[in-house]
């Protein structure tokens, strides 16, 4: 359970980053499942880095970096998916 608990934050807040990020830019032409699935990507990826980079000493260790790592992970990945469907529907 101790291995799963920070990849359920880094998800739970990866999504909640995605959607913050798709209320925001609303040209960003995404349905919700697309945002939640971005979010949940870019969240898990986003938290492995920032853990990866941070070690396990330092302010951005534990639980508090598996949630601000994903909600940056999955706010910048939902914005990249957005930007780049919003130019596939243009052309």
């Amino acid at each position: 359970m101790e291995a799963l608990l920070p990849i359920i934050v880094q998800a739970v807040t990866g999504v909640i980053g995605g959607e913050a990020v798709g209320a925001v830019v609303k040209k960003a032409a995404m349905g919700h499942a697309a945002k939640i699935i971005s979010g949940v990507v870019g969240g898990v990826g986003g938290g492995a880095l920032l853990s990866g980079l941070g070690g396990d000493a330092g302010a951005l260790s534990g639980l508090l970096g598996d949630a601000i790592g994903g909600a940056a992970g999955g706010g910048i990945l939902t914005a990249v998916v957005g930007a780049v469907m919003g130019a596939m529907k243009k052309a």
